[in-house]
């Protein structure tokens, strides 16, 4: 009887509550000091249980830290393949992007632990490691992008990785500092993957489809829009591609019809140039033949 009036601060945890509070301990560890910097002793001492409770449990730090890191992976690689899952490419960029900034905005210790070191004891392997992972699962959306576009669809991979390394290393820089806000950094990300420094957006946005459905994923919010709105969204946004589309394609030529015109110009300046140099070069030719003559006549001249 006396075990059910203890206070629930001292009550004797299950095996699953315990290991569960050794995780969530270790992981704010690992975040704080890495895999080095931290000890049994101090994951033990924090939990208030002995050393043998967590080697029964994991069998040691390696342990422990490999069960962290693996949880981390898989909720950042769930959350990723769930953003692909969109229909547009676009979409599936931007919300690709703002799922990592979630992702780094909820779980700030976890992305810590994935990038600082990533200890091989780990057994689950590296951050670089599930970049390509999630590399792999763009590459795909990649090389249907450029079959329809008429690019080689062999460089998908090559560009998956450029594209999954600028979100990721864009991730860590915000991790600390935090400015500009999540939509704000995941537009311009977007705005350099999709447009290209020649087409920069000067005030570029997240479209309301994505935007719609990153308040949807809010745990505090429930999901207000329903799938027509979404659908509704989606062809509003696919409309408003296709006019921003027109007016690229637009400046494109525009820019290409510049392009000739200058190309134009300076061919003229290189012919006039060219026939500038022509006259000199004739002008000099005479004047040599002319004192060619001078000489010859005044070489006559001496002879009589």
């Amino acid at each position: 009887m006396e075990t059910v009036t203890e206070p629930r601060s001292r009550r004797r945890m299950s095996g699953s509550e315990r290991r569960e509070q050794l995780i969530q301990i270790s992981r704010t560890l690992f975040a704080e000091k890495g895999f080095d910097g931290t000890s049994i002793e101090e994951i033990a001492a924090t939990a208030q249980v002995s050393k043998p409770v967590v080697y029964e449990h994991f069998g040691g730090k390696e342990g422990v830290y490999a069960v962290v890191v693996d949880r981390e992976m898989q909720k950042l690689l769930g959350m990723i393949t769930e953003a692909l899952a969109a229909s547009h490419s676009l979409v599936k960029l931007e919300r690709a992007a703002l799922a990592l900034l979630r992702y780094i905005e909820e779980s700030s210790e976890g992305f810590r632990i994935l990038v600082r070191d990533s200890h091989a004891a780990s057994g689950t392997g590296t951050f670089a490691s599930l970049i390509s992972e999630i590399a792999s699962q763009v590459e795909d959306v990649l090389a249907d992008e450029f079959a329809a576009r008429g690019y080689d669809p062999k460089l998908a991979p090559m560009y998956a990785q450029m594209l999954v390394g600028m979100v990721a290393l864009t991730g860590q820089w915000w991790l600390d500092v935090r400015k500009p806000g999540r939509e704000e950094v995941a537009a311009h990300l977007v705005n350099l993957a999709w447009n290209g420094l020649t087409g920069l957006n000067p005030n570029p946005t997240i479209t309301a489809t994505s935007r719609a459905h990153t308040a949807a994923a809010k745990p505090p919010q429930p999901r207000t829009s329903s799938e027509k709105e979404l659908r509704e969204l989606e062809k509003a946004r696919e409309k408003e591609l296709k006019e921003a589309e027109k007016v690229r394609q637009r400046e494109l030529k525009e820019a290409e019809k510049a392009r000739v015109r200058e190309l134009k110009e300076r061919e003229r300046l290189l012919k006039e140039a060219e026939k500038a140099r022509e006259r000199e070069e004739k002008i000099r030719q005479r004047e040599a033949r002319l004192a060619e003559r001078a000489a010859r006549l005044e070489q006559v001249d001496h002879q009589e």
